[in-house]
């Protein structure tokens, strides 16, 4: 039993100060927190995120990391970039020490790989928690990189929170009990789905542009369906961090070369995800690498949108629970809340998108089993329970 009466004193370690999935994800668990923490962040750059945990009543630490925290996706995968980073992340390091020895909280909580890495390195014997919004896979980072993390994940943190099971599967073998997996949860408020007819509205694809998220694979999909449907149109939602800069570049100019120019939208960045998620018809999720978890699915989903995603890592577990699907064409699976699609594949994207304009209403049943589920499997209060339970078991305060 939990018999200490004074409140647990955790520390948030983020590597950035901007609003990404893993930031939204956990500005919806500190606002499901219960008195028995006293949560406070550290952030090394300050920007977005560091300003909604400051309008949420949380304390902020914020060392100014540099160039030691603006980590690239391609530096994360290449063995060379991650070396030339190394450098740079040593005064950082020091830093980080020095905080914690003057914040002296009970536990530390990495909130991504980079402050895994730098907490890993300066926690000493103070217990921490890593909460696993990545997949240490090899498809998406370099072999020597991803052999360090899974040791990390063995002998550092006392506990990993997973996003996915497909993601706790990536942190290799580990000790029994080491991982528990808590989806990233939402606030009721986001299940309060507005009477509307599934189908109406534009196309669209919501999230970060870039290479893994798949706007030049919907865009070339796009194409292939507009042509049966001459009056449908396409929303593209998101911008591109820096070093996405050129994709973005390429697929504007893939947009404008295209026969859907005038029908394709590109909207830019939007700072209320679900007003976009309920003026679309269809979400496409289309990554062409395996997504962690899929949070843009499970929010239209839970305001009625349906949902066409591309098949790997997590994306299986929100549409295909029972794992149950059945195909329908070449590349395609339908599972009980949504298709699912080869990733890579426009061709088949365009199949699916397609079938979900032709089966309104299996698309609609779809939308209303989905929602029932996901309001249980994905509220916050679940997410919080299980974080909380394991807070407390990585300080042996477990009931």
């Amino acid at each position: 039993m939990q018999h200490n009466t004074e409140p647990v004193s955790v520390l948030v370690v983020s590597h950035t100060g901007e609003l990404g999935g893993a930031e939204r994800a956990l500005l919806r668990l500190l606002a499901a927190a219960d008195g028995r923490f006293e949560i406070r962040v550290l952030t090394m750059a300050d920007g977005s995120f560091a300003n909604e945990v400051r309008a949420a009543g949380f304390p902020v630490s914020v060392l100014d990391g540099g160039d030691a925290v603006r980590v690239t996706r391609a530096q994360v995968a290449s063995l060379g970039g991650a070396a030339g980073n190394f450098f740079g992340t040593l005064s950082l390091a020091r830093r980080l020490r020095r905080a914690i020895r003057e914040i002296a909280p009970d536990l530390i909580v990495a909130n991504s790989l980079k402050a895994a890495v730098l907490v890993g390195v300066v926690a000493g014997r103070r217990r921490w928690v890593w909460h696993l919004h990545d997949r240490l896979a090899f498809d998406y980072l370099a072999a020597p990189i991803v052999i360090a993390l899974r040791l990390l994940a063995r002998i550092g943190p006392r506990r990993i929170v997973a996003n996915s099971i497909a993601t706790a599967a990536t942190a290799g073998r580990l000790p029994a009990g080491r991982v528990a997996v808590a989806y990233p949860g939402l606030e009721e408020s986001a299940f309060a789905r507005p009477k509307r007819s599934p189908g109406r509205g534009p196309v669209g694809i919501v999230g970060r542009v870039g290479a893994t998220k798949g706007q030049k694979q919907f865009v070339e999909a796009a194409e292939r369906v507009a042509r049966v449907y001459p009056r449908l149109r396409f929303r593209i939602v998101g911008t591109a961090l820096f070093e996405d800069a050129p994709y973005a570049s390429a697929l504007t100019q893939q947009i404008a070369h295209s026969e859907i120019s005038d029908r394709v939208e590109q909207a830019g960045w939007s700072d209320s995800p679900a007003t976009e998620f309920r003026r679309l018809g269809l979400l496409v999720h289309a990554s062409p690498v395996p997504e962690p978890f899929g949070q843009v699915i499970v929010e239209a989903l839970a305001v009625g949108t349906p949902v066409v995603a591309t098949d790997g890592g997590g994306v299986g577990e929100i549409l295909d629970p029972r794992r149950e699907s059945t195909v329908i064409a070449d590349g395609v699976r339908r599972g009980a809340y949504g298709l699912l699609v080869r990733p890579g594949d426009a061709g088949a994207l365009a199949v699916a998108i397609s079938w979900m304009l032709e089966h309104p209403g299996d698309s609609a049943s779809m939308v209303r089993g989905a929602h029932r589920d996901i309001r249980d499997r994905f509220s916050i209060e679940r997410t919080w329970s299980v974080v909380a339970r394991v807070w407390l078991e990585a300080l042996g305060r477990g009931d």
